[in-house]
């Protein structure tokens, strides 16, 4: 791995240091238990990118959209658990550090205040950092090139990354190469309602030309729904994925986005409101998903 920037070493040093507010995430039904992997790495200048997915169109739920590696908790899993079992799953990124190859390993870092999906799942992030030097044995790896690519997109379109920092500026990060557009290309954002209030809805749209994406490698249906993004240039990253990792790069750099946005961290107050009011039960139902009436009630507590 590339030296991180003093930049990136003190980002990873406040997310390490990071003790999230009690969350309403370990007291949920576990029908309405998620979890999402923020998984950073150095880029070769030393600055940190996050893996992101792109959703298959024949998936239930947000196909075809921009997502974090993540899902639906099981008995007995923590976020944590649960967010790398669905990035095995979904991407093949082992499950167990010694399943990986040399140099390779993943170090849990911490875990944000909890988003509220408008499908009525809490979805717990959770960052992580993707280690690929040895100091034991010297060995070191770049892991775009080493790793990224061995990656099998099992239940998505796509794997690609970002620039992690760039979730707080308006225009791509410069002395990037191969950036195709324009800088200004990078975001674009509105104000919307949501839980009640405005909420800033963020659309991000990350370059791919100059990186390698995996595609899937084994399932000749998953190649074929994956060959409609050959056509982009860039991938569009929005909702809550884009909201989580603003967030996430907030606390990163200690720094407030160049753009507008709502400033508290996650949905911790509404999703305890809403359980007050009877929402967000055991029992999760095909369909289910909040509604303008559901959120006013809760917003009246």
């Amino acid at each position: 791995m590339p030296p991180l920037s003093p930049e990136s070493l003190k980002a990873v040093e406040r997310l390490r240091a990071y003790r999230p507010p009690e969350s309403a995430w370990d007291s949920m039904p576990l029908s309405r238990k998620a979890a999402v992997l923020i998984l950073l790495f150095a880029d070769d200048k030393g600055g940190l990118r996050v893996v992101i997915t792109m959703r298959a169109t024949t998936l239930s739920s947000y196909s075809g959209q921009a997502a974090l590696p993540g899902g639906k908790a099981e008995p007995g899993e923590t976020a944590f658990e649960a967010a790398r079992r669905e990035a095995s799953e979904e991407i093949g990124l082992p499950r167990r550090d010694g399943a990986l190859p040399p140099p390779f390993k993943v170090e849990h870092l911490c875990e944000m205040p909890t988003n509220l999906a408008k499908t009525e799942l809490v979805v717990r992030p959770c960052v992580a950092l993707l280690h690929s030097y040895d100091p034991e044995t010297g060995l070191d790896a770049n892991v775009a090139e080493k790793l990224l690519p061995r990656l099998d997109a099992r239940e998505v379109a796509a794997v690609f990354s970002a620039p992690f920092k760039n979730f707080l500026y308006k225009e791509d990060l410069p002395d990037q190469p191969n950036l195709p557009g324009k800088p200004s290309d990078w975001y674009k954002g509105a104000w919307t309602d949501w839980h009640q209030s405005r909420w800033r809805m963020h659309n991000f749209f990350v370059p791919v030309t100059n990186q390698i994406v995996s595609k899937p490698k084994k399932n000749e249906g998953q190649k074929a729904v994956a060959s409609h993004l050959d056509q982009f240039e860039r991938y569009r990253v929005f909702g809550m994925t884009a909201r989580i990792l603003v967030d996430a790069a907030r606390y990163a750099y200690d720094q407030e986005p160049e753009f507008e946005h709502n400033s508290h961290f996650g949905d911790e107050d509404m999703i305890v409101r809403l359980r007050k009011i009877g929402r967000l039960g055991d029992i999760r139902r095909p369909g289910d998903e909040l509604t303008k009436e559901d959120l006013a009630a809760a917003a009246k507590l």
